[in-house]
Formats: structure tokens, sequence, C-alpha cells
């Protein structure tokens, strides 16, 4: 059984439904033992954006990307805006699991979002939403990781 990291950004309740329907797509794939959220594992023994603050979210999202079998990315940022960019932190864990040598599975939910290219030659697999691929996911096998591209996006 493998353990899921769930890279993406958590600042609007839009962003948060993208979360809990990729979770509930991890939650129904018999290859995944656990999904760690950053999110839900906030560090309360500092002021919000002080500095102990930061390094102890900093320290506790890397260890948990370094313990996880796979990194799932969902890359719509600002999906409901035109400027729908990866977000910033959401980029760095990609690129952090991927010179660790931990898969990257990105999940895209916007159908005209092009891929910057780095993060397209960072993952293994791809599943667009919009073509069935929250039922891919569900049904990907985290053990094997074959390369899966699910629809074929252009790459700026």
């Amino acid at each position: 059984m493998n353990r899921i990291y769930l890279a993406s950004p958590f600042f609007s309740d839009a962003q948060n439904e993208r979360i809990a329907q990729v979770k509930a797509a991890l939650d129904q794939n018999p290859t995944v033992s656990s999904v760690f959220e950053p999110a839900k594992h906030p560090y309360e023994a500092a002021e919000f954006g002080s500095l102990e603050w930061q390094k102890a979210c900093f320290m506790l999202d890397t260890s948990q990307i370094i313990k996880a079998d796979a990194v799932v990315a969902i890359i719509d940022y600002k999906l409901e805006e035109s400027d729908n960019e990866a977000d910033s932190g959401t980029a760095f864990e990609i690129g952090y699991a991927y010179g660790n040598n931990i898969p990257v599975i990105v999940v895209q939910f916007d159908p005209n979002k092009e891929i910057n290219l780095m993060i397209r030659q960072a993952m293994t697999a791809y599943f667009d939403v919009n073509k069935d691929g929250l039922n891919a996911l569900s049904n990907y096998d985290f053990t094997e990781l074959m390369p899966s591209f699910n629809a074929e996006r252009p790459v700026i």
C-alpha cells in the first residue's frame, strides 16, 4: 500500500472542493493506504506566519514528501480567474518530489490550461478531470506507477 502526499493550494472554498474530489478518488483507490493533506496538519505552537511557524510548516511538509511513495499535485490555483497558473507552493512540492526521485502525479481541472514544461517533464502520470480523470485516478496503480497521460495538453 502506498502513502500519498496531496499537494495543492487550499486558500479558497473552490480549491478545497477540488482537494476533496481528488482525496475521494484517492480514498477509493485500493493501492493507496494513506493521504497526507498539509492543510489538515497546521502548526499551532507558534503565531501564524511567524518565522517559527514557517520553519515548522516547511519541515513538516518536506518530511512528509520524503516519506511519500508518490506526490499527487493539483495544479489548478486560480481556476475561477483568468490566470490559472500552478500555485508556487505546489510547484515547489512537485520539484522537491522530483528532485528526491518521488513520482509526481498531476491532476488538472482546467480544460484549457497549458502545462508548464518543467511540471510536464517532472510528472509520471497526468489526469484530466474533464476526461474522466478522477475515475482514472481512483483506479491508477500506485504500486506499478505506469506512465499515464489521459489527455494531451499543450506545453508552455
